[in-house]
């Protein structure tokens, strides 16, 4: 059965990998309710700090998934986890050593090495999902592992509410800190780079993952074969789509709470439990996603398979953000809202699934770049969004959503998915068998299909 495959394994790893992520980073805003009071810090400050994560996040993309490709998937998640679970633990103790100003740029300085620390993690798993999977499996597996950040999204408020409550915030951090040490020494021990490599992938299993173009992963890549993948256009286009769709990410991922309290007029309580709506609806668009995308792509080939949805969800989406605004029911507006971060998370195994096709023996780095982008798109919307919204005109915060989707579902024409030039004839053919032929007009591929 495939679930008792080696392959499915590695990807509960990578599951608990990106759900621990996403666990780690929401908890020290939902922490600041505790944290301001008792170190007397500003809401300001708070945001300084989610600041600090964001900005080490998207500088280490690009590195952690060159970093990754040379050191390899088993050793480099595990310098990062272990990198991760120390700045977590010097969020939770340091302030009990350091005071006053000290104990600010202490919590700075663990919020930038965590986001350090975590820039690696979805660069290095698309690189272990290309080298693992067979390329129609792809989009399925990045599907259900970005449903695994929006389940850790969704449990973090709850779970470090109630900690916090009965042990106190700084052991709250510790005790959501401490299973990723299980992850971390599983991974250690058992994981493999590739397939070939582990003890336990029998022959038959070697055979269905096949010998496609991201089967092997090129740990000599250097600064001039960097310059080459930087410079195709697809991996470009990936990385400016993916950006203009991560201002519609983080709008709704960060700033849907407020908009509740302030703009519909809901108390703190209630927009509080209605905010765990979007990110539960996301989680089930992206395990939607992964599925949809994978039947698109085995019919219609990479190109449009990998098109079609994004070019229907992205529209989607902005059609829902009007709707959001301009709904007089404000339980509507949140139904529209939940309906629009599930459209949006419908696109992410296309995004990740594309850029392991371009990227072959380069996806970490690829999907690195890619990631970039996308966490450009938070770095410009954030600041954009607050203003706005400081000045209560959520209305152009939202219609500007609108623009971006657009843009992002245009860039998405340009892009063909094809497999990189360094592939050989006989991976690509391999690919070709299990995923389709490079792209074609849409009315071609589905005569074909």
């Amino acid at each position: 059965m495939p679930y008792l495959r080696i392959r499915w394994r590695i990807f509960s790893f990578l599951f608990g990998f990106g759900f621990l992520a996403y666990v780690q980073q929401k908890s020290i805003t939902v922490a600041a309710e505790r944290i301001m009071p008792e170190l007397g810090l500003t809401q300001l400050q708070i945001a300084l700090l989610e600041q600090a994560f964001v900005i080490g996040y998207a500088a280490f993309q690009l590195p952690g998934g060159v970093f990754g490709q040379r050191l390899g998937a088993r050793s480099a998640f595990t310098v990062i986890g272990l990198l991760a679970f120390i700045a977590m633990m010097a969020m939770a103790v340091g302030p009990s050593i350091l005071q006053g100003h000290a104990a600010f740029f202490g919590l700075f300085a663990a919020q930038l090495g965590l986001g350090v620390a975590q820039g690696a993690i979805f660069p290095i798993s698309a690189g272990v999902f290309s080298a693992w999977f067979p390329p129609r499996r792809w989009a399925f597996v990045q599907g259900l592992q970005t449903m695994a950040l929006q389940l850790g999204a969704a449990i973090t408020p709850p779970l470090v509410v109630t900690l916090m409550a009965i042990v106190g915030w700084q052991r709250a951090l510790v005790w959501i800190t401490l299973p990723a040490l299980a992850v971390i020494g599983g991974w250690a021990w058992y994981a493999r780079n590739t397939p070939a490599e582990h003890a336990g992938v029998t022959p038959g299993e070697l055979t269905e993952i096949g010998d496609h173009h991201g089967s092997r992963v090129d740990t000599a890549i250097g600064a001039r074969q960097l310059l080459r993948v930087l410079g195709n256009r697809d991996v470009l286009l990936l990385g400016a789509s993916y950006l203009a769709m991560n201002y519609v990410f983080y709008l709704l991922s960060n700033w849907v709470f407020l908009y509740l309290v302030q703009e519909r007029r809901f108390s703190a309580l209630e927009g509080g439990w209605l905010a765990t709506g979007p990110p539960l609806a996301a989680a089930v668009g992206a395990g939607l996603g992964g599925i949809v995308t994978g039947f698109t792509c085995a019919r219609l080939g990479p190109c449009w398979g990998h098109r079609l949805v994004p070019l229907i969800a992205l529209p989607t989406a902005g059609a829902l953000l009007l709707a959001a605004v301009y709904s007089l029911n404000p339980y509507g507006a949140v139904f529209a809202l939940a309906l629009c971060y599930l459209t949006i998370e419908l696109t992410e195994a296309a995004y990740w699934s594309s850029a392991m096709t371009v990227g072959g023996s380069d996806t970490m780095t690829v999907s690195g770049f890619m990631n970039t982008g996308g966490n450009l798109g938070g770095i410009v919307g954030i600041p954009i969004v607050g203003y706005l919204s400081e000045r209560h005109d959520w209305h152009a915060a939202f219609f500007l959503g609108v623009a971006f989707a657009l843009t992002s579902a245009a860039a998405w024409m340009g892009i063909r998915s094809a497999a990189p030039p360094r592939a050989s004839r006989v991976e690509v053919d391999a690919t070709a068998a299990a995923y389709g032929p490079p792209c074609e007009p849409l009315s071609d591929s589905a005569n074909r299909a």
